[in-house]
């Protein structure tokens, strides 16, 4: 917790006290757990990645805070998070997107799912993307900074940088929907 910030600290709280779904490994609903026993234990949530482009077709890609729980300090080439107990992976990527960038009101298009497991990190996610040029307004104790950049420029940036792995995966699950 050092070097966190009074309002990162109960933001961090708050969110490992959040009810997940909690999913089996075919995603199928079996109940709500706090997010931080869901990684613990290493069972399965549900989460959502949407992928921000704006005008010019460059990809708003956020670094976080380091106060997060999973990949803190990486950059990351989507929005989202995780879907609370009883919401449907739509709801949850307007909810994340209106949360974390700011952005309300947009139509959301959905590209799939995929299964992610890493060791704290096993998810059942959903793909979605939308195209805005609407003023982002971060929150603060989730994202320490934004760019927009080509998807040609992600790859060599993950090279030198540290990427969330899990919204990388989103990112070609995309590529592949949309030039598949």
């Amino acid at each position: 917790m050092e070097g966190w910030s009074a309002a990162e600290a109960a933001h961090r709280a708050a969110s490992d006290a959040e009810l997940i779904a909690w999913v089996d490994e075919q995603d199928r609903p079996l109940g709500g757990l706090p997010r931080a026993q869901l990684r613990e234990r290493g069972l399965i949530g549900r989460g959502t990645f949407i992928l921000l482009f704006n005008g010019r077709g460059e990809l708003c890609v956020q670094r976080r805070t380091l106060s997060k729980a999973v990949y803190p300090g990486y950059w990351d080439v989507a929005a989202g998070g995780m879907v609370l107990a009883g919401e449907c992976y739509a709801e949850s990527a307007h909810r994340e997107l209106e949360e974390e960038l700011g952005i309300a009101g947009v139509q959301l298009r959905e590209h799939g799912r995929f299964f992610f497991s890493e060791p704290g990190n096993r998810l059942w996610c959903s793909v979605f993307s939308v195209q805005t040029d609407a003023t982002l307004l971060l929150q603060a104790e989730e994202i320490m900074e934004a760019r927009f950049m080509s998807i040609e420029a992600v790859a060599p940036m993950a090279n030198r940088e540290p990427f969330c792995p899990d919204s990388l995966q989103a990112l070609q699950l995309y590529l592949a929907s949309a030039h598949g």
